[in-house]
């Protein structure tokens, strides 16, 4: 490793860090900053007002979370982000003394930065997204070897354009944070820890418990709510922004609909001590995802405690998941809802040794490699 950095952190403007419920970057940044500050590395961090990871500086450019926004149209969400990299640019260019920045922002973090030329620091940003998104940019953006890319999966990098398969320098899969030291007794249900979102198969879900007779908690917020009472609330005041948004129609439409509150329900977005103890009871996590996950933060955590995962073998899932070892893939629901008869042939510990590799330590470890081979190559 080289000598002390000191690293600016882009966090972006959606959610605090660590997130109080839903936020897998952000969780997985509130994983990393700890590690790095113990490698003796200097950490700014830039995030909203509500972030309560210690760093050793901060930026605000965006006081308060964002996220209820994200998907709202373009032409009402797309001066969030770049009021985020307004805030960064102008301390750079005020003075700010950074050796590189290690970017979450999607897209419009590396084109910013690219377009400042020398007068930014070099540029590592890890590609926490569905790259398909984005085609048009990656397939076309050129970082003139200052802006550079980290993929969170193999599987990931392999489906990226050959233009950004070319700027990324390394592989970091995620890691998951420490589990809280509480005791949690195992209880029936099965468990989605996800944003709700079609994406996300939360529907399919709650078919696949059905068929099984496994009872099913979606754990997730709903178009950046995380309290039900609160969603229910405002959808009954006629709030006319919130019923548009897609996630809201997909769970109205095709999710409530199979929930019965008892036994098929969702609990909202959870976090700390809460998600700890839902995850950490539960007889497996559910991932019959739509698309192809590039990270899979919660398949990580619920590995490393233990816990076995059924899911689609899309994107990322089967190199975190050990078919027939610690967990159970398949393409189809019936099949996904037989596997959950199988769960009793799955070892605890075989989930545990599994996801050993996939720690703190070791995803800070690749990173300052990665920070010392683009300090290296920066023109």
């Amino acid at each position: 490793m080289g000598l002390s950095m000191r690293i600016l952190i882009n966090a972006g403007p959606w959610l605090p860090v660590p997130p109080s419920g839903y936020g897998g970057i952000e969780t997985v940044i509130a994983t990393l900053v700890p590690e790095l500050r113990r490698a003796g590395q200097h950490v700014t961090l830039a995030t909203v007002g509500a972030s309560t990871i210690e760093a050793d500086s901060y930026l605000h450019p965006v006081a308060e979370p964002q996220f209820a926004s994200i998907a709202r149209p373009y032409n009402q969400v797309s001066g969030i982000a770049h009021a985020q990299m307004q805030g960064i640019v102008k301390a750079i260019y005020d003075g700010g003394s950074w050796d590189l920045v290690h970017d979450h922002l999607e897209v419009v973090g590396p084109a910013v930065f690219a377009a400042m030329g020398r007068a930014a620091p070099p540029v590592l940003q890890t590609l926490h997204w569905d790259l398909a998104k984005h085609k048009a940019f990656y397939e076309s953006f050129d970082g003139r070897g200052r802006v550079r890319f980290a993929a969170v999966s193999q599987s990931q990098l392999d489906r990226a354009p050959e233009a950004l398969r070319r700027q990324t320098i390394g592989v970091v899969p995620l890691a998951a944070p420490p589990a809280l030291e509480i005791h949690a007794d195992k209880a029936d249900h099965a468990l989605v820890l996800a944003r709700i979102t079609r994406d996300k198969g939360q529907d399919a879900a709650v078919r696949i418990c059905r068929q099984a007779g496994l009872p099913l908690v979606l754990a997730g917020p709903v178009a950046g709510i995380n309290d039900p009472e609160e969603l229910d609330r405002r959808l009954a005041a006629g709030d006319a922004q919130l019923m548009s948004h897609p996630d809201v129609a997909y769970f109205e439409d095709e999710v409530r609909p199979l929930l019965d509150g008892d036994r098929y329900r969702w609990i909202g977005g959870i976090g700390g001590e809460v998600k700890e103890r839902v995850l950490r009871s539960a007889q497996v996590l559910l991932a019959p995802n739509r698309w192809a996950e590039p990270g899979a933060t919660g398949v990580v955590e619920a590995l490393s405690r233990g816990v076995p995962v059924v899911g689609t073998p899309l994107g990322v899932l089967p190199s975190l998941v050990q078919h027939g070892r610690t967990g159970f893939l398949a393409a189809h629901e019936q099949d996904l809802a037989g596997f959950l008869h199988k769960l009793d042939s799955i070892n605890a510990e075989d989930c545990i040794e599994a996801a050993s590799v996939w720690t703190p330590e070791a995803m800070a470890a690749s990173y300052l490699r990665l920070y010392d081979q683009l300090l290296s190559e920066v023109p």
